[in-house]
């Protein structure tokens, strides 16, 4: 392909510039096979979580959470001493023999309640790891403005991907067989390793715009970040502007572990058939993509470039707070697919590349180890501790439309602290 003039199609849906298309084809290739393996998995997740009880959900977040604990700093021991483009296959293809080792143990019926409870939770640290390891990879290929114009559209790689999963789960479920599903998820992540070998090569070619830092190639991005395995938690105990990213985050999780046990809970009343309720999964999970990609296409690029990353961070907490609104009024079963899809539609169409312009403006340990901790253990700890406050009100009486209204609130103080990370952002990012 060549860069001398942006090709006539890819500039009508984002603002390129010579010398950073063939990077952003292979970032939008590779986003978009990552989430197409997780997505032809994440039915099976739901399905699995309600199957082992709906009050049980908190015991499995908490697992999830305590995993993550343990996994946490032997990453940070392998990016500190392994180079990019050695840890970030090496990721991808250790989950890749996890994915084997349940297939195996799924055809064969070994422990099959076990191994369900047990994939619910690996499934959820893949996922963090897999899509934290991926944001990191482009902040620390892309500058600030060029996350602002680009970072949506490489998000609709990924959006890509969740509409292509779903579609071959709802497709290949009943021929393959759930368990074999497994292995179409298996095949597509090792794609996305490929496609990070090739964005890698093109790293070297990617230009940057004037005042920005040197291209990659200029870079030592060949070797290891060094420090302790531990860094990261100390960076965001140090940084008022990490630690502002990882509160940010802290919410969204609360926010949306309350509705996906609303969620769980609505979908349980409404049927106990597990086809019907993977179906109501799966169908979301399409709706959300449709609706995701064309805005991340056509919109995302062009609203952070003007408006800035924090008011795009912002959206996210005012869907979520007219959302629960209607929930509160409406606790159905119709109003809570509405809200699941224009929530996440929001977080994945504009609000979540404009917390990854966030990571930009930061130092490469910072990209790579800070992250992963606000991303994984921030994200999974909020989960865990939202989970058990959630099951704590519903004990102590609270129905889903009380728990709705009372988190109301904490969503308009998300909403302000969005805005103020943008201002800090836009300040770091000038200087």
């Amino acid at each position: 392909m060549s860069e001398a003039v942006p090709n006539r199609w890819l500039a009508r849906v984002v603002n390129v510039r010579p010398g950073e298309i063939r990077a952003l084809c292979w970032s939008f290739a590779y986003f978009f096979c990552l989430l197409a393996g997780y997505y032809v998995l994440r039915p099976l997740r739901d399905e699995m979580g309600i199957a082992g009880g709906v009050r049980n959900l908190p015991w499995l977040f908490t697992a999830t959470f305590l995993v993550l604990l343990a996994v946490v700093p032997v990453f940070g021991a392998v990016v500190a001493r392994l180079a990019r483009r050695v840890f970030i296959p090496l990721v991808y293809h250790f989950f890749v023999a996890n994915i084997a080792i349940f297939w195996l143990l799924l055809t064969l019926d070994i422990g099959t309640a076990h191994v369900a409870r047990v994939f619910f939770v690996w499934i959820s640290v893949f996922n963090l790891f897999a899509v934290s390891v991926f944001w990191s990879f482009m902040a620390d290929l892309y500058a600030p403005g060029q996350g602002k114009r680009l970072f949506g559209f490489i998000a609709a790689g990924g959006s890509a991907g969740a509409l292509l999963g779903p579609a071959l789960a709802i497709g290949l479920a009943a021929p393959l067989g759930h368990v074999n599903l497994l292995i179409v998820a298996a095949l597509l992540l090792e794609a996305a390793v490929l496609c990070a070998a090739r964005l890698e090569r093109a790293a070297g070619e990617l230009r940057f715009e004037a005042g920005a830092p040197a291209p990659a190639a200029d870079k030592p991005e060949a070797a290891a970040l060094g420090g302790g395995w531990l860094a990261g938690i100390v960076m965001v105990l140090r940084s008022p502007y990490l630690a502002g990213i990882a509160l940010w985050v802290a919410l969204l999780s609360l926010a949306g572990t309350f509705l996906y046990f609303m969620q769980a809970n609505i979908v349980a009343a409404a049927s106990d058939d597990p086809a019907v309720r993977t179906r109501i999964f799966a169908t979301i999970d399409l709706a959300i993509g449709v609706l995701t990609i064309l805005v991340q296409f056509f919109a995302t690029g062009r609203l952070i470039n003007r408006y800035g990353a924090g008011p795009a961070a912002a959206f996210l907490p005012l869907v979520f707070c007219l959302g629960f609104i209607a929930l509160w009024l409406t606790p159905m079963l119709w109003a809570v697919i509405a809200f699941q899809a224009l929530q996440r539609a929001a977080n994945f169409a504009l609000s979540n590349p404009a917390r990854e312009v966030l990571f930009t403006a930061l130092g490469r340990e910072e990209k790579y180890k800070a992250k992963n901790v606000i991303d994984i253990v921030v994200f999974r700890g909020g989960d865990a501790a939202s989970g058990w406050l959630f099951a704590a009100l519903r004990g102590a009486g609270m129905d889903l439309g009380a728990i709705s209204l009372a988190t109301v609130p904490v969503t308009a103080a998300w909403l302000a602290l969005a805005l103020a990370l943008g201002r800090m952002h836009e300040r770091r990012a000038r200087g």
